[in-house]
């Protein structure tokens, strides 16, 4: 092991490899705080350092685990004794942003939020937006095929991607770096390494679309007494708003109970609806947005689409409401606690909820159950509690009430966070047999001694 460490010290420089207590200093996670384990963590600064790295682990049959922002919720990137991470920390440059073009290349390890407040200088948007943003990076974004709260109107993370830089397993460069939104020149090899969760190639350059900025955004917080409700409103102010609407995200009312009780947020609304909904439409004209949305609100009320809204009239106001959303913590003091992401058509999902609870009911009469989600994508969010447990198999019990209905449903175990360790064995309840080979297939083609995250997705 030492001459190995050497080794990748030679490639990388000294500071740039820790070992011992080094590594266990940091958190496997954002979701697991018990000490990272890993046989040395190295840290590369350039994409030639990486190949070097990945061919000397080629060469040495040696398990590599790629690490980003780790804030993924499914075990994605962790790593044991035998395993060497790959820390893609110190490749967080911004190479360049064309205004013209609309395309910036931007270096994997970069922070989402850095970067959309870099392109943001030359009034362009990165439309890729989620809670995470000031700890997830942008080649975390790409392997997990991230999707977030501007879904609606611009897509998820494989919208936005034209090209790719990937080492492959052996150290081989692949360099797609297409600038183009229009390539039909053979295959589109990027689409093979988006959402891969690390087990084909290492990312490390990558090449994005941005969207012109928006100078107006209209925000509000509703709520209503039922799905139906939920569901006609958004139909409805898709369809009005032109293509502006950019966000609609549900919550239901024992999310909203939970993050406005005393010590966390202020309600700005009675906390005794059944659901709540923060929306945001985007336009280029600040007066007639602000009138537009407006009457388009007041419509949506006579229509008895909602019950109540509060719409902000600041900035200040704005960010208020949207910690509402976006801020979890309140959640997260129950243990043990289980967090999922999962997909379905919104047509199912009231059901599809209201057969959660009455399971968890009656499974566990002490438990907590909270459920929201980026519906107009078709993707919830759940954080399930049961209280008072000890038992070892409690997250599988958890897990089979979860994903067992989605098969029926045509859903998926997962939305956007991926598969990792934590959903490998739930795979076949979103993806059939034939699937699952040529999966299998593509990854020992392109990894055929297995060392890129090895065990994530499914065993070969």
């Amino acid at each position: 092991m030492v001459e190995f460490v050497q080794q990748l010290i030679n490639i990388v420089g000294e500071n740039a490899v820790l070992t011992g207590d080094q590594v266990s200093s940091r958190n496997t996670s954002y979701w697991d705080p018990s000490p990272m384990r890993a046989k040395a963590l190295v840290r590369p600064k350039s994409t030639a350092e990486v190949s070097a790295i990945l061919k000397l682990c080629h060469e040495n049959v040696q398990t590599v685990v790629t690490h980003g922002g780790l804030t993924g919720t499914v075990e994605g990137a962790k790593a044991t004794e035998q395993d060497i991470v790959l820390s893609l920390e110190r490749m967080n440059q911004i190479e360049h942003i064309d205004p013209l073009s609309r395309v910036a290349t931007v270096q994997a390890g970069c922070v989402l939020q850095t970067f959309q407040e870099a392109v943001e200088q030359h009034g362009l948007l990165f439309p890729l937006d989620l809670g995470a943003r000031g700890s997830c990076t942008v080649g975390g974004n790409v392997s997990t095929n991230a999707g977030g709260i501007n879904v609606i109107r611009y897509g998820v993370m494989r919208d936005l991607v034209l090209g790719l830089e990937v080492v492959l397993a052996d150290g081989t460069v692949l360099s797609s770096m297409n600038k183009m939104i229009k390539n039909n020149a053979g295959y589109d090899l990027k689409q093979l390494f988006i959402g891969s969760e690390g087990t084909l190639g290492v990312v490390t350059r990558i090449n994005v679309k941005l969207k012109e900025l928006p100078v107006s955004a209209n925000s509000a917080l509703v709520a209503m007494d039922s799905f139906e409700q939920v569901a006609d409103l958004l139909k409805y102010l898709d369809k009005s708003f032109g293509g502006h609407l950019t966000s609609y995200e549900v919550m239901w009312g024992n999310y909203f109970r939970c993050v406005t009780e005393p010590g966390w947020h202020e309600a700005p609304l009675s906390r005794d609806y059944h659901f709540y909904v923060v929306l945001e439409a985007e336009g280029v004209s600040p007066e007639h947005d602000n009138i537009e949305f407006a009457r388009i609100m007041e419509e949506a009320f006579e229509k008895q689409l909602m019950v109540d809204a509060v719409i902000p009239k600041s900035k200040s106001e704005r960010d208020r409401v949207w910690a509402i959303r976006e801020d979890f913590e309140a959640m997260l003091q129950h243990n043990p606690k289980f967090v999922y992401d999962v997909s379905l058509p919104i047509k199912d999902m009231d059901q599809y909820v209201k057969g959660l609870e009455v399971a968890f009911a009656q499974r566990w009469p002490e438990h907590y159950f909270y459920a929201l989600g980026h519906i107009g994508d078709g993707n919830l969010h759940f954080f399930v509690s049961p209280q008072n447990q000890n038992d070892l198999d409690l997250h599988h019990q958890v897990n089979q009430i979860v994903y067992q209905p989605l098969a029926a449903l045509g859903g998926s175990v997962s939305a956007e966070h991926g598969i990792g360790l934590e959903k490998r064995a739930y795979l076949d309840v979103a993806r059939n047999t034939t699937e699952i080979e040529l999966m299998k297939t593509i990854k020992r083609t392109l990894d055929p001694k297995n060392l890129l995250n090895p065990g994530k997705i499914f065993t070969v």
